[in-house]
């Protein structure tokens, strides 16, 4: 054997003596390359339209004319922050190894040229920033700047948003706190202007946002990119009493019927008034989900959000788990038009079709977590139908309000016909009543 390799071989045996060590550096990893099994099904879904953020992307030939913008947008970082380039830098560069091993399969170049890297991570941290505050609050730009501009913000500022929001288009957000910070002492109150200031761009800049206000300040605690602040704004709430979990009871694909069928059946489906996708809940006969609002930008996005929550542990399978359950219940047109009238889903884009398909699609190879609380509202689902007499009122109820209840001018039809069946009946009776007196 090389005697190099064995050298090479017994260093590493060294280091995992340590296991601490190697459960840190798992720890770091936050932006991830996501596998051809994955990526196969719908290419495009993953890959940047406008702009490369991050080394993954950097250099294909299509996003090269960004690099030109970001470049103008790192001077007019630097002009007004009154601060020498190398201030930043030095800032960047006390962090390096970590910006570095956030990244899973990282190319050798990048890992050995530590000058191409902070050069990378210092502009496009600089472009992200100046897009968030230039099309907030104006700079310095030119009125008829491409990019930072009125003009830009209607025709550009949303293809740079969709691709803010790819895994594989990620910075670490250490680049944007260092960048947005300096060397701060106070970076917990930073850290949460800075969350606050990215939910603010895409809640102003996105008709189709998902996630809630960022006013009052949202305290969601560290995390480690875009896209992952993103996915906490759509999974926050109050805090709510645990329920326990009760595994094994629930197939969901199984024992949860279609909207439709709920509908018939006799639940309720009601909008919830948060935009929180943990808060489905199932109470009595009321089914309450959250509104979402389904764009050309949807399935995009939730597949990055996934790909992220099955890359990175510890993250969690919320989002998974709300596209696992939306599926179960929508398979057909009909239940995309019912959950649009109960005012569950805004269809902007297509035909509610399109959406029933684009939900079977987003649920493709995904796993289903029993963990989650979504396992409770389908178990208590499925309890409930399981109660034949109930089952049978609420369907003959909720047939009944389906056919003759639908408008106001149904119900008042029924009431007449009842009524004059009524005074058939009593006008008929009276004659024969009249009859059999007249014959004794």
């Amino acid at each position: 054997m090389p005697e190099n390799w064995i050298v090479q071989l017994n260093s590493q045996l060294e280091k995992m003596e340590d296991p601490a060590t190697e459960m840190e550096l798992w720890e770091k990893r936050s932006i991830y390359r996501i596998p051809s099994q994955v990526t196969d099904a719908n290419k495009e879904a993953y890959k940047p339209q406008v702009v490369s953020i991050g080394p993954y992307h950097h250099g294909e030939h299509h996003l090269r004319p960004m690099e030109a913008h970001k470049q103008r947008a790192l001077l007019h970082f630097l002009k007004r922050s009154g601060k020498r380039v190398q201030f930043y830098v030095d800032a960047l560069a006390k962090v390096l190894q970590d910006l570095k091993d956030a990244y899973d399969q990282l190319d050798i170049g990048w890992q050995e040229d530590e000058e191409a890297f902070l050069q990378l991570m210092l502009r496009d941290g600089c472009f992200i920033l100046e897009i968030m505050q230039a099309t907030l609050i104006g700079c310095d730009y030119a009125p008829n700047d491409p990019i930072f501009s009125a003009h830009g913000k209607l025709h550009i500022i949303p293809l740079l948003i969709s691709d803010m929001l790819l895994l594989e288009n990620q910075v670490p957000l250490l680049v944007l706190q260092k960048l947005f910070t300096g060397e701060n002492e106070n970076f917990k109150r930073d850290e949460d202007r800075l969350n606050n200031l990215i939910l603010y761009f895409f809640s102003t800049c996105s008709l189709a946002y998902l996630g809630n206000s960022p006013y009052p300040t949202i305290h969601m605690g560290k995390s480690v990119h875009i896209l992952d602040v993103y996915r906490k704004s759509l999974l926050l709430m109050e805090p709510r009493p645990k329920m326990l979990h009760k595994r094994g009871y629930w197939v969901p694909d199984y024992l949860i019927p279609t909207a439709t069928e709920l509908n018939e059946a006799g639940v309720r489906l009601k909008s919830r008034k948060d935009n929180s996708l943990t808060n489905i809940s199932f109470l009595g006969k009321d089914l309450k989900i959250p509104p979402m609002i389904v764009d050309e930008e949807t399935e995009r996005l939730f597949l990055n959000i996934m790909a992220f929550e099955r890359s990175h542990v510890g993250a969690g399978n919320e989002v998974t788990a709300y596209i696992f359950f939306m599926d179960s219940i929508i398979k057909s047109a009909e239940d995309v038009e019912l959950l649009k009238k109960r005012g569950i889903i805004y269809n902007v884009t297509g035909s509610s079709q399109d959406v029933a398909k684009l939900f079977c699609s987003l649920s493709k190879g995904i796993t289903f977590d029993s963990e989650t609380e979504l396992n409770n509202v389908g178990y208590e689902i499925s309890r409930w139908l399981k109660i034949p007499l109930k089952k049978k009122w609420n369907k003959c109820y909720s047939d009944l309000m389906n056919t003759y209840f639908k408008s106001p001018w149904a119900i008042v039809s029924v009431i007449a016909a009842t009524l004059a069946l009524t005074l058939s009946m009593i006008q008929t009776v009276y004659t024969v009543l009249s009859y059999v007196k007249r014959e004794q």
